[in-house]
Parts: structure tokens; C-alpha cells; sequence
């Protein structure tokens, strides 16, 4: 009798220690820059959904569009460590299996600062994992705050 109610006072403690959804796509968006400071393609790629998209916007306005493969790729053949993207989780936004995230990043390439911007992220959840389905970025070398 007395263990069941120890067990019962302890459950709590043990029994609800689940990770939360913002956790989780926290967790997503770090392993794409883990993955990509690691030169380390599967990483990369398991942070993305099937069908995912990658845009950056270009100083004069214009969206260039990435393929993910090519992404994947070009990363992969980085030397470990030389590609570092620092971000900073500004916000964060949930409905349902939905989520927003916006990143302010300082970008270095081999040590030194490169440029600066903010990600924009949507991702999904399926399977009850979150995958980014669609990333657009911004780039600038001024008004940095490094």
C-alpha cells in the first residue's frame, strides 16, 4: 500500500515531463543549424519536410528560390565548422499542427562575421514530429548588430 501511494505522489513528477510543441520546433530549427555548422546533409535534411521550399530575398526585392537537394548538397561539402548561423528565436507562433518562427540570424563564415537578417520559417507537424515546410531569409551586410 504505501509504495502504490509513493508511486502515485512520484507520477507527476516523471509521468508528465513531456516536451512542449515550441520545444520541439525549437528543436527543429536548431538541428537545421547544427546541421549546417557540422557540414552534416541528413541532419539538414531531416529538419525539412518532403516538399519543402527555401527563398531568400535579395537586396533589390527579388525571391530567389533554392532547391533543397542543391541546399543539402552545397553544405555538405562545407568543412566542418566553417559555416556558423547564429540565431535568435524572436517569436514563435502555434495553431494546431502550424508554427511560425522568426530568427534574427549574424551569419560567419570560417571565424568571421559575413552578414546578417532574419529567417522566417513555417513548419508542420506530421506524425507528431515538426518539419520546416517553407523557409524565406533576408540578407545584409549593414545594420548588423555583431
Amino acid at each position: 500500500m504505501k509504495i502504490s501511494v509513493l508511486l502515485l505522489m512520484l507520477f507527476p513528477i516523471f509521468g508528465f515531463s513531456q516536451i512542449s510543441d515550441e520545444d520541439l520546433i525549437k528543436s527543429t530549427v536548431n538541428q537545421l543549424f547544427d546541421g549546417m555548422k557540422n557540414a552534416d546533409s541528413v541532419s539538414i535534411r531531416k529538419s525539412f519536410s518532403k516538399n519543402a521550399v527555401l527563398q531568400t530575398i535579395t537586396k533589390n526585392g527579388e525571391v530567389k528560390s533554392e532547391n533543397l537537394s542543391d541546399f543539402t548538397i552545397s553544405i555538405s561539402k562545407a568543412e566542418k565548422g566553417i559555416l556558423d548561423e547564429k540565431i535568435t528565436f524572436s517569436n514563435i507562433l502555434i495553431d494546431g499542427n502550424l508554427a511560425s518562427v522568426w530568427t534574427p540570424y549574424e551569419f560567419y563564415y570560417q571565424g568571421k562575421f559575413s552578414h546578417c537578417g532574419v529567417n522566417s520559417f513555417q513548419l508542420v507537424k506530421a506524425n507528431n514530429e515538426w518539419k520546416i515546410q517553407y523557409i524565406i531569409d533576408t540578407r545584409r551586410k549593414d545594420n548588423c548588430k555583431k
